[in-house]
């Protein structure tokens, strides 16, 4: 279950997170391997393991996310320059089973990622 992942753990303060932004809804913090000088993770406090598991309910949710990423890319001072990224799964490297945001930015992004 999501609520048992690394995730879910740092939502409930049981292992340390250098986090960047928290409100009701989600919490961002910086991410420990990071993919580039800026790689922030942004997480739901509500455990959705998968993208394509949330449902209609959490629409607003989902919405709340994309725009606090686009808050948080300028709060970092990565303005307009920046790429968000969803693993949706084990075969497209999702790894943590609890829905997040990769806010990925700081250099040069080339196309395709991966």
């Amino acid at each position: 279950m999501s609520e048992d992942t690394i995730f879910g753990k740092i939502i409930r303060g049981e292992l340390p997170a250098t986090v960047v932004y928290e409100d009701d809804v989600c919490m961002a913090f910086r991410d420990l391997y990071p993919a580039a000088p800026m790689h922030i993770l942004l997480i739901p406090r509500k455990p959705i393991p998968r993208l394509c598991d949330a449902t209609a309910e959490d629409q607003a949710l989902l919405g709340h996310l994309m725009l606090t990423a686009s808050k948080i890319a300028e709060q970092e001072g990565l303005g307009d320059k920046y790429r968000l990224v969803v693993n949706n799964g084990e075969g497209a490297g999702q790894t943590v089973f609890h829905l997040h945001l990769h806010i990925i930015g700081g250099r040069p992004l080339s196309w395709p990622p991966g």
